[in-house]
């Protein structure tokens, strides 16, 4: 049976424990952490009335902002291409769900690919990704990967990319994209590209779509969630390369969903066209990402720590080798633990899960083990999420959007200060007081 998503699960954990009193830093959820634009709310509320079934694939005026805005990033989109869906998540489902064979994923990646593909009888065809990257597979590993998978009698038909990043924070380079996708056609591999994080890339324009390469055979998938930070509104689109395709899911759709929200999809027009203060305020917004999750990288290096560079969002994924066999005292445990339904784990540190309690249990620190996004077990590597660090108020939230320097606001420091001791500790490059 399958359990719930290992990111829903565990931030409802740390939302009790933080509502119970328990000083958490929360470094585990991936929600985009900004407060509601005005201009979106705005325009939310004026299609409050629209209560009416609309069409399965979206509105027309939603379809065509989706067009145009594909258009702006070098993807030539008509209305007709595109599907909304009540989030991406469930456009990726329902794709995997239309599209013949089994799924090859990047090792690691995001937590939702393999369950999905689990909950559909499909087989997930694991890919290590190039050193210090993430989002891709090693081109040199995909080719012989995809002959011993048949030879094991599995039939690979669709590649996940994430372009940037979750859970490493990397952003596959050009070279390694282009590679990629000439073995995807070689082989037969429908790709699926999740590009929701797209808007977020550090060095804006640097993203290469796979839809660049092998239009064909592409499928692209967005959404609201993390740009202008609507994960609650849960709203997705979808570019598709054909009428077939097209028309195959919007059949499914037409079966679980009937159509997305319309109040939303009337504010999701709004924000895919674009209009000034959309595209401020996710400048503000990939600023304060960037700006933070730097800072954190910079912490967690100096610290000790392996980490690939992030290339954009607000994730990374460090690997903390230096803490295996580490063990709390039992004063600590019983201290972080006592009366809070923190759990203390008996014996040292020897695989994800382990460090990722530990860090919970002793440092008060939430992050996600790796072994939660496909590696290995016993990998000591976690991924973290800055983005719950921007604050616990609407005010302290827009303090942030218009800082020029937000790592050194001082909610915002503290809590970069508490990560970068904890990994000092558990590298052996220092001691510090955690109270």
């Amino acid at each position: 049976m399958l359990t719930q998503s290992a990111t829903l699960a565990t931030n409802e954990r740390i939302q009790a424990l933080r509502a119970s009193g328990v000083p958490v830093t929360h470094l585990a959820f991936g929600e985009a952490g900004l407060p509601v634009a005005p201009e979106i709310a705005a325009a939310l509320a004026a299609a409050a009335g629209r209560n009416s079934y609309g069409p399965t694939a979206g509105l027309p005026e939603l379809r065509a902002a989706a067009a145009g805005y594909f258009d702006r990033r070098g993807l030539p989109t008509a209305p007709g291409q595109v599907v909304a869906g009540p989030g991406s998540k469930p456009l990726l489902h329902a794709l995997l769900s239309v599209l013949p064979g089994d799924v090859v994923l990047p090792r690691p990646s995001w937590v939702s690919y393999a369950a999905q593909a689990s909950l559909l009888g499909k087989e997930v065809v694991w890919v290590p990704v190039p050193e210090g990257s993430g989002g891709v597979p090693d081109p040199a590993l995909l080719g012989p990967a995809l002959a011993a998978a048949r030879a094991r009698g599995l039939r690979p038909g669709v590649l996940v990319l994430t372009l940037p990043d979750n859970p490493t924070g990397a952003l596959a380079g050009a070279g390694t994209i282009r590679a990629v996708c000439e073995i995807a056609a070689e082989h037969g591999l429908m790709v699926i590209s999740d590009e929701i994080y797209r808007d977020l890339a550090h060095e804006p324009g640097s993203v290469l779509s796979p839809a660049e390469i092998i239009p064909e055979r592409t499928v692209v998938t967005t959404g609201l969630s993390k740009a202008t930070a609507l994960g609650g509104w849960r709203l997705g689109v979808c570019r598709l390369p054909n009428a077939g395709l097209t028309a195959a899911l919007i059949g499914v759709a037409s079966e679980i969903w009937s159509n997305p929200s319309t109040p939303v999809q009337v504010a999701a027009a709004y924000v895919l066209a674009e209009p000034e203060p959309v595209r401020a305020f996710v400048a503000a917004g990939l600023g304060l990402h960037r700006a933070v999750v730097r800072a954190a990288y910079e912490t967690v290096l100096a610290a000790g720590a392996g980490c690939p560079a992030p290339g954009g969002g607000f994730y990374l994924y460090p690997a903390l080798e230096a803490a295996r066999g580490h063990a709390g005292s039992a004063g600590d445990r019983g201290t972080a633990g006592r009366g809070t339904g923190l759990g203390g784990g008996q014996g040292g540190v020897d695989s994800a899960v382990d460090l990722a309690e530990l860090l919970l249990t002793r440092y008060r620190i939430g992050v996600l083990p790796g072994s939660a996004f496909g590696d290995d077990p016993r990998g000591l590597r976690f991924r973290l999420a800055t983005s719950l660090l921007y604050g616990d108020t609407d005010e302290q939230r827009w303090t942030a959007l218009r800082s020029t320097d937000p790592a050194r606001l001082p909610w915002i420091a503290e809590a970069l200060a508490r990560l970068g001791t904890a990994v000092a500790e558990l590298t052996g490059k220092g001691h510090g007081d955690l109270r």
